[in-house]
């Protein structure tokens, strides 16, 4: 479940309320041809560049889900919430993807395993992030990558993952990580932002 401004209350959110509307934030509905360029950007960066089946947890309506699978991924989207889960199945009708509603904690695959897991602004929200990053580690083939873009919100009681707790998180699992700083680029988020911003790279 992506955000921005609204990050510090999205742990209480009612997700299928907030379903109609989600997509009219810059970075959720991708709708500014801009704005969409730049994750494509992005996503092409940190997906493998073969295609792969990739896990898209907390996946919301689908956006990041339909731009890898326009660069040929196998996906399989995983989300808390039926309404984001029937607007994601909305928006890639007809591609190669699956949706399925879940919790991204312990998302509902079975034995399925993925080449890469891609998850936007939802670690933070889960109350024992460690205990995830190992479930999510064995739900990659081996040699697969997490890629995952976190971020603190808020100057008063600010909420989130700094980047350094990110890493010392992930140092058991994988000495594999590339962490990208992400605020300063407007492109993705359609304007300027004072949070921190970041995606993890990490590779198994």
């Amino acid at each position: 479940m992506s955000g921005n401004s609204d990050e510090a209350t999205a742990a209480g959110v009612d997700w299928d309320a907030a379903a109609a509307a989600f997509d009219e934030e810059p970075d959720h509905g991708l709708r500014d041809p801009g704005v969409r360029a730049a994750w494509a950007e992005h996503l092409r960066a940190w997906l493998p560049r073969r295609a792969c089946d990739l896990l898209d947890l907390g996946c919301g309506t689908g956006s990041l889900s339909l731009l890898a699978a326009e660069q040929g991924h196998r996906v399989t989207g995983v989300d808390l919430s039926p309404a984001m889960i029937g607007l994601a199945r909305a928006k890639l009708a007809g591609r190669d993807a699956a949706f399925l509603v879940g919790d991204a904690a312990a998302p509902p695959v079975g034995e399925q395993r993925f080449d890469t897991l891609l998850v936007r602004h939802v670690l933070w929200t889960l109350p024992d992030p460690a205990r995830v990053l190992r479930h999510w580690r064995g739900l990659l083939r081996p040699g697969g990558r997490l890629v995952l873009v976190e971020g603190v919100w808020g100057t008063v009681a600010p909420v989130g993952i700094p980047a350094e707790r990110l890493a010392a998180l992930l140092a058991p699992l994988t000495t594999d990580v590339h962490l990208e700083r992400l605020s300063d680029d407007t492109r993705l988020w359609g304007g300027a932002v004072t949070d921190e911003r970041y995606a993890v790279v990490a590779t198994l």
